[in-house]
């Protein structure tokens, strides 16, 4: 209508003019509601020329839509492990900081895997105090073996040496006793040796060993533990909490809840035509405004377009993919950014909003290389954004109304 009352006040009313005061047609008299077309068809054909081509130039190159919201995910409450709620810690609605315990799992069994862990620690610490006490033992089986062993040698070199001088004097056979009793000292000697090898080697590596494995089985127990105490991951708040104690959590099938991050729904994602694919570019100027904010006009700023059409896309199965089955088109999802801080602080997240996207070709009119009758043609094309801005600001004034009354909520 706006399109049509401009080039209407360009074409019908000049056409009216003329008739009027040049050519001395009256309104009532030769100027009738019958006559209205003959007199004014060059006016009349050429206003809805003109309206057709002013509102294609409009919607091409300064797009609009109103399928705009304030997307935002929600971070699922959710344990690493099955059980069942021991106590809760949060309100059906409340802020949460990050680290924060939202509810506490059953942890009998976890209790009792952390208790095992430390005895066992403490089992072994016990143990080390034991292969102390064997290794002095040993150490002291090891001198004797020495001691009886030197005095077994001692004992058949002495025979030796008399038997050496006098032959005869010293019986062969108590020789070879001695012999015998040497070779099974030695023997003595190293398995006291070996005995307190064993004890060394207890203390310095299989107990530590047993120890680090103590220690990380009670590390273990105590992250299996920590599991049962579910804390915030991000600071938000959460929402419809309708969790109580006694109820059965799964990971994979039964939620607790969901927590809404802080910042969550700051940039807007608005949908436009494939039409204006050529047109949308990153830092066009944009124009918002949203049901949750009323008679507000947001400046924003477009920071991103996406390069696929969503409807596009199909997931790989056992049948081929039909062309026909995509119903509607899809659009092109461009993300918007408020220009001045804090523009969106009053918007909430999730709101449906309507957004203005304009073309700006102000570098190639001021570019030497463009010729007169381009920048006349980027200047209209420039310039007619106006209307747009206008239509804009009159449906941010109506939107509360049509809501509020002609929707009959």
């Amino acid at each position: 209508m706006l399109e049509l009352l401009l080039c209407s006040s360009l074409t019908i009313l000049p056409d009216y003019l003329c008739r009027r005061y040049l050519q001395g047609k009256r309104l009532g008299r030769e100027i009738t509601l019958y006559s209205v077309w003959y007199e004014l068809r060059w006016g009349i054909v050429t206003c809805l020329m003109l309206t057709v081509g002013l509102i294609t130039v409009i919607f091409y190159f300064h797009p609009s839509t109103t399928s705009a919201t304030l997307f935002y995910r929600t971070v699922p409450i959710v344990p690493e492990t099955n059980g069942r709620v021991a106590e809760v810690h949060v309100a059906f609605s409340a802020p949460v900081k990050k680290g924060d315990v939202i509810f506490k799992l059953d942890s009998t069994k976890q209790e009792a895997a952390v208790e095992t862990a430390r005895r066992k620690i403490a089992e072994v610490d016990a143990a080390f105090q034991a292969a102390q006490a064997d290794l002095l033992k040993a150490e002291g089986q090891l001198q004797e073996a020495k001691g009886a062993y030197q005095q077994a040698s001692d004992e058949l070199d002495t025979k030796r040496e008399l038997q050496k001088r006098n032959p005869g004097i010293v019986p062969q056979r108590d020789i070879e006793k001695l012999e015998v009793l040497v070779t099974g000292r030695q023997g003595s000697v190293d398995a006291a040796a070996a005995a307190k090898q064993s004890a060394t080697t207890r203390i310095s590596a299989l107990l530590p060993a047993e120890k680090a494995s103590a220690e990380a089985a009670l590390a273990e127990a105590q992250v299996d533990l920590d599991k049962t105490y579910i804390r915030a991951g991000v600071a938000g708040r959460v929402e419809q909490f309708l969790l109580r104690a006694g109820d059965i959590v799964n990971p994979m099938m039964r939620p607790a809840g969901v927590l809404i991050p802080e910042g969550a729904g700051r940039v807007l994602s608005a949908g436009f035509g494939q039409i204006e694919a050529q047109v949308m570019k990153v830092g066009m100027v944009a124009e918002a405004t949203c049901i949750s904010k009323p008679w507000t006009i947001i400046p924003m700023v477009v920071t991103g377009v996406q390069d696929y059409i969503a409807a596009g896309q199909f997931r790989g199965g056992e049948q081929l993919v039909e062309a026909q089955q995509v119903v509607r088109p899809g659009s092109i999802l461009a993300f918007l950014e408020p220009i001045y801080p804090g523009g969106l602080d009053d918007v909430t997240p999730g709101s449906s909003c309507v957004v203005n996207a304009y073309t700006s070709n102000h570098d190639l009119i001021e570019s030497k290389q463009t010729g007169a009758f381009k920048r006349f043609a980027l200047h209209a094309v420039d310039a007619v954004g106006v209307v747009h801005a206008m239509l804009l600001r009159i449906q941010a004034l109506v939107l509360p109304v049509q809501t509020l009354v002609l929707s009959g909520h």
